[in-house]
């Protein structure tokens, strides 16, 4: 290749700076980076001085952190080991004291509220009463008490706060697999079914939050149409208003005024984001501040007075920038990249793509192609996004680009029950894993052939969670279509990953049953179903990935599908991270994995250049 190689720890290891934010008075910013190795809050003296680290976790680096509304700290969530039981933790920006606020045994925090008005409360979902259900609390930072504020009845998956933090709001699961939304007027009062959203219509449908005053809700809807539209609903009334909507495409995002509370702008992920305007006041502001990158935009934070927001862009071919923009100036202040070093190297055009599945369904997704090579016969790693409730998107992706950069075109397709497309596309998915979901991969590698894109005797698929098991699935329904397979925390069989699901999960229990299958009644569909049991068919080599502790798909699917194919001699790697979830969240173990992915395609593509110069 005549592109320079990208080492893997550019693209793999921490970024510099990540998810930035500014303090409350905007005198100080926050980001996380590498402190010995281990993503840390810094933050930075008044007025941009010298930054330093003021948290010192060791293990698996901060993820998820915000200031206090008084500016004095910073709360961060963090589990142990990948458990997803995620702890809260305060730290004293002024000299590092760290509290942990929720220090509970297997329970996991969820923060359902916390804002500038009260600075000194955070309303929390806890499962410390039983490990299958979030009560709601009311925790006071200062002292770490706890009160409850609603009990959970054992059918409720999410609540709403209002801003004044009044639990007010919650969304409860149905038998038939439906969502109920609930009202209350207090704390005190009983809660009142105002509406259903039924289970064709649960995973683009549902609250947002409250007004200020609480006298209207916002919610994600698509009881009337087929795409979600953004609704405000009148609390006393019942009385709905339309906001904003598209034909096809879901709300993706909404900008909220910090003060008032009020939906200024709506996303919609399209082949890429676009705003839709609300607030007349911050039209001229929006589209100044698209002028300045060529790439996607997000206001990520905003201080106390508003004076300032950090604006953040996405581009495919470069790191995230992320800019101080200073409202009355109508200027834009570059704070920092994420990844600066990928500024060096030449990377390549993430290309949106409409392929049209075998049933006439349109299917949307992303082409990323080698620079500087023609773009003909290459070999194609078809690349299976996760969930499988959620979308690729248009963007630097770090996968893509490493694909690219080693010489191979990396294909993204939004599949039949992705979100973001509307119900009826997320419907067309039910019970159709390792079927029509699997024929909508096999329809995309198909164009990619047939518009001389991609060579068929080149193709390797590659995923992790959902897109692991579509790996899985590659191998052994289709195993003349694919030369190797890389699996990442994929589901082998999917009556024990029904059956083994997180105890919080338990509420969700009737959706997936609805739209993977039931494993009670249904064991034949779910075995048939099952890449588990097609073991015999596989006739290319497996790359699989595990964590130890991942609590939505456990050891057990990877090793049940490796003891299989070792008793079967059927080539194959199986790397198992005793410090990992789902996924790989320490970058020596990310580091590992991919060091091994890259020497597995190299082998089986015959693409690349030498896997061990990006160890360099």
């Amino acid at each position: 290749m005549s592109t320079p190689q990208i080492p893997l720890e550019v693209l793999f290891g921490n970024p510099e700076r990540a998810a930035p934010k500014l303090s409350p008075d905007g005198s100080r910013l926050a980001y996380l980076a590498p402190d010995e190795g281990v993503l840390n809050v810094w933050v930075e003296a008044p007025g941009g001085g010298e930054a330093r680290a003021i948290t010192r976790d060791r293990e698996r680096g901060i993820r998820t952190y915000f200031w206090t509304g008084d500016g004095t700290s910073v709360l961060y969530l963090q589990d142990r080991g990948g458990d997803e039981n995620w702890r809260l933790y305060r730290t004293r920006v002024a000299d590092g004291e760290t509290t942990e606020l929720t220090p509970f045994d297997n329970v996991q925090a969820q923060v359902i509220e916390y804002n500038k008005h009260h600075p000194h409360i955070a309303i929390l979902g806890l499962n410390r009463e039983d490990e299958r259900f979030h009560d709601a609390y009311r925790l006071h930072l200062a002292t770490g008490e706890l009160q409850l504020v609603a009990k959970n009845t054992g059918a409720i998956i999410e609540w709403v706060a209002t801003p004044d933090l009044s639990v007010r709001g919650a969304v409860s699961a149905r038998p038939d697999g439906g969502f109920d939304l609930l009202l209350r007027d207090d704390d005190a009062s009983p809660w009142q079914t105002v509406l259903t959203w039924s289970a064709d219509e649960n995973l683009n449908s549902g609250p947002l939050g409250f007004s200020r005053d609480a006298t209207r809700l916002f919610l994600l809807d698509s009881r009337q149409s087929n795409a979600a539209r953004l609704l405000e609903r009148n609390v006393a009334t019942g009385e709905e208003r339309v906001l904003a909507d598209d034909s096809t495409y879901d709300v993706s995002s909404v900008m909220v005024h910090p003060d008032t509370y009020e939906v200024q702008a709506v996303g919609f992920a399209r082949a890429r984001l676009e705003w839709t305007v609300l607030d007349a006041g911050i039209a001229a502001e929006l589209a100044a501040i698209r002028t300045v990158e060529d790439g996607d935009f997000a206001v990520y934070d905003r201080t106390a007075a508003d004076d300032h927001w950090l604006v953040g862009f996405t581009r495919d071919r470069g790191p995230g920038a992320y800019y101080r923009w200073d409202r009355a100036a109508a200027h834009a202040a570059l704070l920092c990249h994420d990844r600066p070093k990928l500024l060096d190297y030449t990377l390549a055009r993430m290309e949106p793509v409409t392929v049209a599945a075998r049933d006439g369904l349109s299917l949307h997704g992303y082409l990323t192609l080698p620079p500087e090579r023609e773009p003909e016969n290459l070999p194609l790693v078809l690349n299976v996004h996760g969930g499988p409730w959620a979308r690729d998107t248009w963007g630097y992706d770090p996968e893509a680009q490493w694909l690219a950069n080693r010489g191979y075109a990396c294909l993204q397709v939004n599949y039949r029950g992705s979100t973001g497309y509307g119900k009826a596309f997320i419907n067309a998915g039910d019970r159709e894993w390792g079927g029509k979901m699997h024929d909508d991969l096999v329809d995309a590698v198909r164009w990619a052939v047939e518009r001389g894109t991609a060579d068929p005797a080149r193709v390797a698929i590659y995923g992790g969670s959902y897109g692991g098991y579509a790996a899985l699935v590659g191998a052994t329904f289709t195993p003349d279509l694919f030369c190797c397979a890389v699996d990442i925390v994929g589901p082998s069989n999917l009556i024990t990953f029904l059956r083994s699901i997180p105890p919080y999960w338990s509420t969700y229990l009737e959706v997936l049953r609805r739209r993977v299958g039931d494993p009670d009644t249904e064991p034949e569909f779910l075995t048939a179903r099952s890449p588990l049991s097609r073991v015999d068919r596989i006739r290319v080599p497996l790359l699989i990935a595990q964590g130890a502790n991942d609590p939505r798909v456990k050891q057990a699917e990877s090793e049940q599908i490796v003891a299989a194919l070792a008793e079967k001699g059927i080539d194959h790697e199986y790397l198992l991270f005793p410090d990992e979830g789902h996924g790989f969240a320490r970058p020596e173990n990310r580091l590992m994995f991919y060091r091994a992915a890259e020497r597995f395609l190299a082998k089986h593509l015959g693409e690349g250049d030498d896997p061990e110069a990006s160890k360099e």
